[in-house]
């Protein structure tokens, strides 16, 4: 694709996306009185462009060879097996195993300090909405993408029949961060919500509600949490840096570097002329 036709595609999906939630977000605001040009749309405007325009192509690429190895791993009768279960079977299995995988290997982002660092770069985000959805380090959705998809390319699913699979998926997601409270009714066994997905943002690191689509994990392993009302603040409890490029490059820092320790002293001494002024 050329820079002009990605330049094109970008701006195409940043107006599809604000036509569609922004509307939704002043109907049925799960926060009112929250502004379009809310504090930090700046930031998130930047990981919106970034994932866009320099990391899409990079995930796809991993996702790609990672379809690759997996395929020549398998015993060669394995794919011809799962082949010739029914389809609908194997569309159940891809979906449930996914929600498995995506469920265990979120919470893991919550509990392993490594994976943290990276993951922490979306729950630094203290407004929720569809453009904070897209505050995320590639590093990270490289890792998410790839436990979403594992199991289909377990069972031998081309990446190309998957696109539209990836697709709903990345557009619910982005969904659950809008500021909107419309709840599913009885649909919500089935579909998770933003009503579940602001708790997952609460400043708890383990608030709970993992899945993505569905909240199935969430309520057979313990963790479904659904409170009637939205949570106070959302952000995580550690100084975080203002800038997008600080946000790419800290998780790769080494802990206890000068610049990593730096970083924290001007955003938390930042933090503390604010509560002064």
């Amino acid at each position: 694709m050329g820079l002009i036709s990605l330049l094109l595609a970008t701006g195409a999906s940043l107006l599809g996306l604000a036509a569609v939630l922004r509307p939704l977000e002043m109907l049925f605001p799960a926060k009112p009185g929250q502004k379009l040009f809310r504090p930090g749309w700046a930031l998130d405007l930047s990981f919106f462009l970034g994932q866009y325009l320099l990391w899409n192509g990079l995930v796809f690429w991993c996702l790609w060879h990672t379809r690759d190895a997996i395929g020549r791993s398998l015993p060669p009768g394995f794919a011809r097996a799962v082949a010739g279960q029914p389809f609908g079977l194997q569309v159940l299995e891809v979906v449930l195993l996914s929600d498995f995988c995506v469920y265990w290997g979120h919470r893991l982002q919550h509990r392993w300090s490594f994976l943290w660092r990276f993951h922490a770069v979306h729950h630094s985000a203290e407004h929720l909405d569809w453009l904070a959805a897209h505050r995320e380090h590639p590093l990270d959705t490289v890792y998410t993408l790839t436990l979403i998809n594992l199991p289909a390319f377990l069972l031998g699913f081309p990446l190309e029949s998957l696109a539209g699979f990836i697709a709903f998926r990345g557009v619910w997601a982005i969904y659950i961060h809008s500021n909107v409270r419309l709840p599913l009714g009885p649909l919500r066994p089935l579909l998770g919500a933003p009503e579940l997905h602001h708790w997952h943002h609460a400043r708890d690191r383990d608030a709970g509600n993992y899945g993505n689509v569905c909240p199935l994990m969430d309520v057979l392993f313990g963790t479904y949490v659904c409170p009637g009302h939205e949570p106070e603040a959302f952000g995580i409890n550690q100084p975080v840096p203002t800038t997008w490029l600080g946000h790419m490059t800290r998780p790769l820092l080494p802990r206890g570097t000068g610049a990593a320790d730096e970083e924290q002293r001007v955003v938390t001494n930042a933090g503390e002329k604010a509560e002064v002024a």
